[in-house]
């Protein structure tokens, strides 16, 4: 997933906007909240300067009269109210903008979210091989939640930031511009350290990100394995490795976020700093009377207006950083290789009699070093086709072609004389049933997985699938029977009872072809016997694969094909390969001395 890290920032930036274009109203809405805010607020102080030098006019009035000072609609109450006014407009619009830019911000995440489900149903296996599902996981969850975090709250601030520091300093330079000199320099040396400090963290909030994926990928990975690793009395490795990922992340997460928070402690110092050289002169200037009481606050206001948006506009910079670094992950994913698309005009094969051929098929994961070359042979309708061969023989990858897994580099496999890759996948597999070693079940009740090929198949239907399938006895026996909910890593079940569901399935679907890659290695010898009769039945006048190391399941098969490094050295029937006394032979007396 490295196609964009050429790319720079500004296109990422660019396309991340682009993904807002549904959203024109709730952004006119803010970007005129935004407006009137800042507005209000560099106008705010301006009216309050005239209102303080009124009220300090009326209190010193009265001092010289020797008359009690009082408020009044006429004396002052007007100007206070209509202060109070624009301030509570300012907060009003203030949370308008705030809450529809949160908005916004979670609309966007919503299709990012919904684009990146879409390109996962698009991506080849091969994508799933090179990627663990915990780095996926991370950039489906927290990059996203990243980039909602940083729009709704960073972004805002930064915009709102800008314009009140523009329209402030106009003011504070009208009000007076050695003060307002004085300011920028304390504020242009904080900039510079924000600028510098924005670079670095860029590469740290990258690096952040990847480490969290890392860190996810290990842990899922341990956590599906667990079995295994206790098996094995390896959970002080396992632990090891966990604690280097997640140092990698805290280390990583340590200079980021140092990075992020170390600016505003000290840009607050300079600003502090620039205030109490503002006090001093401004003090002066009052004394001298070439400004008013009302003037000074009001040029504080405007001071704390600014340097407060420009402590935010550091902070909420380098915290974009980690958005960016995230979108660009986000894009990277979205930007990865889908598959073929289908053909625009498809073959439709409602259902195939199940005459399959593959023609001078070769294949390989990378397309320099090919694993198949040149395999052919046909698979006539009702034929039992047998797949033997060592671990690792390319068992396993030639019914993945037939499936469309993976596409073949050249060659073409036929389906009734049809170009499969005419067809649409979904298309394609409507037509076949698969059962594979490692079961896959999800949460939800048994009857639901066995309906997972037919959703609109009633109960007597799935009963009888189960019935065949030899599973109807233990589904009876569980709490609820058929609606015995069961979770999504089928805990409460046993392998060969898992196993049993799968195959309910394939009876359920009724396929005219079926794929079945070591299908009975999770159950007992009787029960195996039992589903072999059943499956006799069930493939009847249907085109059947089957994979099995057990040679002694597969002695009926119309063909044997036996693999060895991805090709095909020898077809033939049962006794003609033992005829033959070649590798079939010698694997078949092997597992029966």
């Amino acid at each position: 997933m490295g196609t964009l890290k050429t790319q720079n920032s500004k296109s990422v930036v660019v396309r991340l906007f682009s993904q807002l274009k549904g959203q024109h109203i709730r952004l006119t809405v803010v970007a005129i909240s935004i407006v009137i805010y800042i507005g209000l607020s560099i106008y705010n102080p301006m009216y309050s300067a005239l209102v303080i030098d009124h009220l300090w006019q009326s209190i010193q009035a009265a001092w010289r009269d020797g008359t009690p000072f009082s408020v009044t609609w006429t004396n002052m109450g007007r100007e206070l109210t209509q202060l109070t006014v624009q301030y509570f407009f300012t907060w009003i619009f203030y949370y308008l903008q705030s809450y529809l830019m949160a908005s916004v911000a979670e609309s966007l995440n919503l299709e990012l979210r919904n684009q990146i489900a879409s390109k996962l149903n698009h991506l080849p296996l091969r994508f799933f091989d090179r990627n663990k599902p915990g780095e996926i996981l991370s950039r489906v969850t927290s990059d996203l939640d990243k980039i909602a975090e940083v729009l709704q709250t960073g972004l805002l601030k930064l915009i709102v930031a800008v314009g009140t520091i523009i329209g402030s300093l106009i003011v504070m330079f009208y009000y007076s511009v050695l003060l307002t000199c004085i300011f920028l320099i304390f504020m242009l040396i904080s900039m510079a350290i924000t600028r510098s400090v924005a670079k670095r963290n860029l590469r740290c909030a990258v690096l952040r990100q990847e480490t969290i994926g890392e860190l996810t990928g290990i842990a899922e990975e341990y956590y599906n394995g667990r079995n295994v690793i206790k098996a094995y009395n390896h959970e002080k490795e396992s632990v090891k490795q966990i604690e280097i990922a997640a140092e990698k992340n805290r280390v990583a997460n340590k200079k980021a976020d140092f990075l992020t928070n170390c600016v505003n402690p000290l840009i607050r110092l300079l600003t502090r700093l620039s205030n109490v050289v503002i006090a001093i002169i401004a003090g002066k200037s009052m004394l001298d009377g070439a400004m008013t009481v009302g003037v000074v606050q009001a040029f504080f206001q405007y001071v704390n207006q600014t340097a407060e948006p420009l402590t935010e506009a550091s902070f909420m910079i380098n915290s974009l950083q980690s958005a960016l670094a995230s979108a660009k992950r986000t894009f990277e994913l979205l930007d990865s290789e889908e598959e073929i698309p289908d053909p625009i005009y498809p073959v439709v094969l409602d259902r195939a009699r199940g005459n399959i051929a593959f023609e001078n098929i070769s294949f390989g994961y990378d397309p320099d070093k090919l694993l198949m070359k040149d395999i052919s042979f046909e698979a006539k309708p009702g034929q039992k086709i047998a797949v033997v061969g060592s671990t690792g023989a390319g068992k396993t990858t030639l019914v993945n072609l037939l499936m469309r897994f993976y596409e073949v580099n050249s060659g073409k496999i036929t389906i009734d004389g049809v170009n499969a890759a005419e067809m649409t996948r979904g298309g394609l597999r409507r037509n076949f049933g698969m059962v594979l070693q490692d079961t896959w079940l999800f949460g939800g009740t048994a009857a639901e997985n066995i309906a997972y090929g037919k959703p609109d198949a009633t109960r007597e239907e799935i009963i009888a699938a189960a019935k065949a399938a030899k599973a109807d006895y233990f589904i009876r026996t569980m709490p609820q029977g058929y609606d015995t909910m069961i979770d999504n890593e089928a805990a409460n079940l046993s392998a060969g009872q898992r196993q049993l569901l799968t195959i309910a399935r394939v009876f359920l679907c009724n396929p005219p072809i079926i794929i079945l890659d070591e299908a009975t290695s999770s159950v007992d010898t009787r029960t195996e016997a039992e589903i072999g009769k059943a499956m006799s039945k069930l493939m009847k006048g249907r085109t059947s694969f089957v994979i099995a190391h057990r040679l002694s399941t597969i002695r009926d098969a119309d063909t044997i094909l036996f693999m060895e490094h991805g090709n095909i050295i020898e077809q033939g029937n049962h006794k003609q390969l033992l005829a033959k006394k070649g590798a079939y032979a010698a694997l078949y007396y092997s597992q029966f001395e």
